[in-house]
């Protein structure tokens, strides 16, 4: 039913291209959203773009790839591919952590009005694995091995 081919010196599966290291082959995307403290609409669209450049250079440095990047006043989406090796938590802590303490250092004197503590972010954050495949087709797929 599906099959694992090469195409262009990589590999794709179920339509979907893969990624590889020197032990697994896979392909892992996630979805985070996280929102600022107190959901304060402070975000503008200057600090949006460089909250992109800051979680584009902090997830390169961590072997992933930004696929998409976009917010509001309140929250930033970030849709990025990761290695399996990279521990989740670990990378979105760091996310949180340096992007809080540059964007309130450069945009001290907006965030005043909105923040009198030392944190941007809310405490708590979305993060949803995404695929190409329903649930049920991977069921199918595994339930049709061997046969």
């Amino acid at each position: 039913m599906f099959a694992c081919k090469r195409k262009n010196g990589g590999l794709i599966f179920m339509d979907r291209d893969l990624n590889n290291n020197y032990h697994s082959v896979y392909s892992l995307q996630y979805h985070l959203v996280v929102i600022t403290k107190y959901r304060h609409e402070c975000i503008t669209f200057e600090m949006l773009e460089e909250l992109e450049k800051i979680f584009t250079r902090l997830l390169k440095d961590k072997v992933c790839n930004v696929l998409e990047f976009g917010g509001e006043k309140d929250h930033v989406h970030i849709l990025f591919e990761t290695p399996p090796q990279v521990q989740l938590s670990k990378l979105v802590n760091i996310l949180k952590t340096v992007s809080s303490r540059l964007i309130k250092k450069q945009y001290e004197h907006h965030l005043k009005k909105y923040y009198w503590k030392p944190a941007f972010w809310s405490r708590s954050y979305c993060i949803l694995s995404t695929g190409g495949a329903t649930i049920e087709t991977i069921k199918k797929y595994i339930e049709n091995q061997n046969k």
